[in-house]
């Protein structure tokens, strides 16, 4: 899996060309945070609504699509439930990311924009959600990503960035 970065900005999303945005919804927080949050403001409220409605909850194990086209430049929305903001930890993280790259694959896309559950609020740190999710890629071979493009601020990019850096010094010593 190779790792691109962008701004959670709404105008270096939009300079972004893919068919899936992927992110995460808490159960107990409204009006969504994050790079949800944006695409909300950019749909006029569609996802509160979805919220409303009872239609999007928020629960671990939730997923909806919602149409990203014509006011975002993405096909798919996908919006992952990662249940109450309050306890989020390492495991809950481990299973909405696992859903995240298991819904990803069943829609054939290879390619893919990604807000990292617990991210938006920094609920688990950048490296480390970073390492937990090229861990699983690379240890089960049918989870196959070309590219995810994940939404980090810039402080962040260089904290990932730099902790890879460093892991490949760390193996290529252990080699």
């Amino acid at each position: 899996m190779e790792l691109h970065f962008v701004s959670p900005r709404l105008e270096e999303l939009d300079a972004l060309e893919s068919e899936v945005l992927a992110c995460s919804v808490w159960q107990d927080v409204r009006p969504c945070d994050g790079v949800a949050g944006l695409c909300d403001w950019r749909l006029a409220g569609r996802i509160s609504g979805l919220m409303r409605a009872g239609f999007l909850v928020g629960e671990v194990g939730e997923v909806v699509m919602v149409p990203g086209r014509p006011r975002l430049s993405f096909d798919k929305i996908l919006l992952f439930g990662a249940g109450p903001r309050e306890g989020f930890d390492e495991s809950r993280y481990h299973r909405v990311m696992i859903h995240m790259l298991d819904c990803i694959q069943g829609l054939a896309s290879r390619i893919a924009v990604v807000q990292l559950p617990g991210r938006q609020i920094d609920l688990i740190k950048a490296e480390r959600a970073a390492d937990m999710l090229l861990e699983v890629v690379s240890r089960d071979r049918k989870r196959r990503h070309d590219v995810w493009t994940l939404i980090e601020d810039g402080d962040a990019r260089r904290r990932i960035e730099q902790h890879m850096i460093e892991e490949r010094r760390r193996i290529r010593r252990t080699e």
